[in-house]
C-alpha cells in the first residue's frame, strides 16, 4: 500500500516537490496502478518519456519498475519534450498508454507526471481513481519488460512531414529545456534563417526560467530578434507543449492572439468548425473566430480538460492563454509547442 501527499495529486497531472512531496516510492506507485489500469483494459505496454530535470532518471527508472511488476512492459523513449511522448503513443505498435515525467515550466526542485490513457487524457477522476488504488493495495501482478527506443529522427520526420512554409528569418529560445534536441535537428530541414538559443537541455536552467508566458524570460529572444533584425521569435517551456512567441518589434503574441492567427489558417480548410479557447482568453478571439466564419467555444482552463472537449466537439483547434495549442487540423489534436511554432512560420 502507499499513501500520495495529499497535495501532489492534481485535476490533469501529479506534481510535486522532489525529496518533499514526491519521491521515487510515488512514482513506483504510480507506474503500479497505471499498469494496473492498462493490464485490467487488455493493454500490454506504456510509453515512458522524461524531461531534463536532475530528478527525472531516477524518477523513470521507479515508474518502469513500477509498470513491470504489474505486468506491463515499458517502451522507454528517453529524453525528449512531452508531446515526443504523446506521439509515441499515437504511433507505436502495441502501446496503450503514456506517462510523461516532467515538471513543465515549475522551478528545478519540483517534478510531476503527465499521462495519456488509450489515446485520451487521464486526468481528473483517473487520476484520483491511482490514489485510491495505492491506499487500498488495489495493484496486480505480473513481469514486465524494458525497451528502449530512439524516436527522435521519426518524430522530427513527423513534424516537418506536410510542412508548407516558405523560409523566414526567426530566433528559437528552448531555455535549456527538453525540446533542445529535437528543435537543433528541425531547422537543419527548415528552410531560412535560424537562430538557436540554450539547447543544451540542463535541469538547472541556467539561462532564464523556462515560462514563456512571463515576459521576463523572454530578454535574451527579444535581444536576439532585435541584434538580427528577424522576423520573429518562439520560446518554450521546459517540456516544449507552450509556446511563447514575439513579433519583429519585440512585442509578445499572447496566447489568444495565436489562436487568431491559427484559427484563420484551420477555418480556410474545415470552414464552420470549433474552435476552444479556454476562459481566460479575450473576447477578441472569440469575436475573430466568428467573423471567419468559425464557432467559438469557451472552455475550462487545464490541457487534459481542452482534449478532452476537443474529442467530443470534433474540433480541428483549441489553444489556452498559457501557450498551449491543440492542433488535430493535420495533426494529433495534443499540444505541441515546436508543431504550433512550424505553423506559425506557415502563416508568415
Amino acid at each position: 500500500m502507499h499513501n500520495f501527499h495529499p497535495t501532489t495529486l492534481r485535476e490533469y497531472d501529479i506534481r510535486g516537490i522532489v525529496g518533499s512531496t514526491l519521491s521515487d516510492a510515488d512514482a513506483y506507485a504510480i507506474g503500479r496502478g497505471f499498469g494496473t489500469l492498462l493490464a485490467r483494459a487488455g493493454e500490454g505496454a506504456a510509453a515512458v518519456g522524461y524531461d531534463g530535470r536532475l530528478s527525472s532518471p531516477e524518477l523513470a527508472n521507479a515508474l518502469v519498475s513500477g509498470l513491470n511488476d504489474s505486468g506491463i512492459d515499458a517502451h522507454v523513449i528517453g529524453l525528449g519534450p512531452t508531446p515526443m511522448l504523446y506521439f509515441a503513443e499515437a504511433v507505436l505498435d502495441g502501446i496503450g498508454g503514456g506517462i510523461m515525467i516532467t515538471g513543465s515550466h515549475n522551478p528545478p526542485d519540483y517534478n510531476g507526471f503527465k499521462m495519456v490513457f488509450q489515446g485520451r487524457p487521464f486526468y481528473g477522476a483517473d487520476i484520483r481513481q491511482l490514489g485510491s488504488m495505492a491506499a487500498a493495495g488495489d495493484w496486480d501482478g505480473g513481469t514486465g519488460t524494458v525497451t528502449t527506443i530512439d524516436l527522435i529522427d521519426r518524430y522530427v520526420d513527423r513534424l516537418v512531414q506536410d510542412f508548407g512554409g516558405g523560409p523566414c528569418r526567426m530566433a528559437w529560445d528552448c531555455g535549456n529545456g527538453a525540446a533542445g534536441e529535437v528543435v537543433e535537428r528541425l531547422v537543419k530541414r527548415l528552410p531560412g534563417e535560424h537562430h538557436l538559443l540554450f539547447t543544451t537541455i540542463d535541469g538547472h536552467f541556467p539561462n532564464h526560467h523556462p515560462d514563456p508566458t512571463e515576459e521576463k524570460n523572454l530578454v535574451d529572444l527579444r535581444r536576439v530578434v532585435a541584434e538580427q533584425g528577424l522576423d520573429f521569435g518562439v520560446a518554450f517551456d521546459g517540456d516544449g507543449d507552450r509556446i511563447g512567441a514575439i513579433d519583429g518589434s519585440g512585442r509578445v503574441i499572447w496566447g489568444d492572439q495565436l489562436l487568431q492567427i491559427y484559427a484563420a489558417c484551420v477555418l480556410r480548410d474545415e470552414p464552420g468548425t470549433t474552435i476552444i479557447a479556454d476562459v481566460k482568453a479575450s473576447q477578441a478571439l472569440f469575436d475573430r473566430v466568428s467573423a471567419l466564419g468559425g464557432k467559438p467555444l469557451m472552455w475550462k482552463t487545464g490541457h487534459s480538460l481542452v482534449k478532452a472537449k476537443m474529442k467530443e466537439v470534433g474540433s480541428p483547434l483549441a489553444g489556452e492563454m498559457s501557450g498551449h495549442i491543440f492542433f488535430k487540423h493535420r495533426y494529433y489534436g495534443f499540444d505541441d509547442a515546436i508543431y504550433a511554432a512550424l505553423r506559425l512560420i506557415e502563416a508568415q
